[in-house]
């Protein structure tokens, strides 16, 4: 049997997006065995995923990666592919002893470094970093792209409305990519549906500053039922916006300091607002430096109004 390892630690926006390389390479492979080595942060948006045969949770601490490499090793991979270009992901990649090792090319890696560790390495072209991961599945092999991203049908978790409602997920992992609460609260005040704001169980205070909006509090599987349970979306450049495009959601993603050709919704089924005065960063400011702000309600409700019900 052939044996592949696709390395892909985190995060979720990261995740999602390379679910169709891996299920490139799997269905390319008929007979292979596929295992995918994932924080267990993440482990969910890979449940009863039907092009992964196997999760290996990865955490740094040193017994578990010592076990982790051992079962690696084990396993007797033909075929690893490192999709983050960590020096991180590289080494467990390397771990699996794997008669080829794939991965971006040094220029490309996010840690240049990471290359060292490949026995092949791939420049691509194109922009989307979902189009960047199937062209590096090509370089290692897959002969058959799909563009699929199948997700878990997700978990009721706390309260939703009974009805229809848009559903907003405003926080991210810097703050410069986040849209200030104070216009979520103007929005939820000129809303025709209920507007649902989500986050972690730990995100009850700042999510309760919204003044008439729906605090909804999760998981990933509580998150994932609430993006398919919505009319539409309200998102930015974090994790819950890229799971509502690759489940075909409608809605608006508001964008600041990153790019959304590189790093924006895929598949066409939510509209990106972005200021003309944004440029583009991936300095992990916690402070917006302007064109998040720049962006205002008005423009968003009127965004949401073309939206299909």
């Amino acid at each position: 049997m052939f044996r592949i390892l696709v390395v892909r630690l985190g995060s979720m926006g990261d995740v999602i997006h390379a679910l169709p390389a891996v299920a490139s390479l799997k269905h390319s492979f008929p007979h292979s065995r596929l295992s995918w080595v994932i924080k267990p942060r993440w482990a969910p948006l890979l449940e009863g995923n039907p092009y992964v045969d196997e999760i290996i949770p990865f955490t740094r601490s040193a017994r578990e990666i010592l076990a982790t490499r051992r079962l690696l090793r084990r396993e007797r991979f033909e075929l690893a592919v490192d999709l983050q270009g960590l020096i991180q992901s590289a080494l467990v990649a390397a771990c699996a002893k794997a008669d080829k090792i794939v991965g971006l090319a040094r220029s490309q890696a996010r840690e240049s470094f990471a290359a060292m560790f490949y026995s092949s390495t791939v420049r691509t072209t194109a922009v989307h970093r979902v189009d960047r991961y199937l062209e590096l599945v090509a370089a290692a092999g897959a002969s058959n792209l799909l563009r699929t991203f199948p997700l878990p049908p997700g978990k009721p978790e706390g309260t939703l409305p009974d009805g229809p409602f848009v559903l907003a997920c405003p926080l991210a992992g810097w703050g410069s990519k986040q849209w200030p609460l104070g216009h979520f609260a103007e929005l939820a005040g000129r809303l025709k549906l209920p507007l649902v704001v989500n986050g972690p169980p730990d995100a009850a205070e700042i999510l309760g500053q919204i003044e008439g909006a729906h605090v909804h509090l999760s998981g990933i599987q509580g998150l994932i039922d609430a993006t398919r349970r919505a009319q539409s979306i309200i998102g930015v450049d974090s994790g819950p916006v890229h799971l509502a495009a690759a489940l075909g959601k409608p809605g608006v993603a508001i964008y600041g300091p990153t790019d959304p050709a590189s790093h924006g919704p895929y598949g066409g089924t939510l509209q990106v607002l972005r200021s003309s005065t944004a440029i583009t960063s991936y300095k992990r400011r916690a402070a917006d430096p302007g064109s998040m702000r720049a962006v205002s309600a008005a423009e968003v409700l009127e965004a949401l109004e073309m939206c299909p019900a």
